[in-house]
């Protein structure tokens, strides 16, 4: 299991300790010092089955800096997809990469059904 984390974020450190309560093993990976690739992305977005947008940090300075919430809808997925490889701090947090699927962000229920 992959998990990639921002380790400043504190949901990413709630996640972490959730994972670590559980004895759950995993890798763990900086999003920003290795940023998940555009194929990384595309791949996890098809296996999620959400809309590419969750897979954005709505939240972050960077993407309001850049007034992503007004741009997105006029970029394609593979435009997104390019944009969120070019800087991890753009990529919602954390992420879980499973055999069985892919978490985005942490909702306690979500993992419990998947982990």
């Amino acid at each position: 299991m992959l998990f990639i984390e921002y380790p400043k974020c504190s949901t990413c450190k709630k996640a972490k300790k959730w994972l670590d309560d559980h004895d759950i093993t995993y890798m763990d990976r900086h999003i920003v010092e290795d940023n998940p690739t555009y194929d990384e992305l595309k791949e996890w977005y098809i296996r999620s089955g959400l809309p590419l947008k969750k897979f954005f940090n709505t939240s972050g300075m960077l993407y309001k800096e850049q007034k992503l919430k007004d741009r997105l809808s006029e970029m394609s997925e593979d435009e997104q997809l390019h944009l969120l490889a070019t800087n991890g701090m753009l990529v919602k947090r954390p992420i879980v990469v499973t055999d069985d699927g892919i978490l985005v962000g942490f909702k306690e229920a979500e993992w419990e059904d998947l982990l």
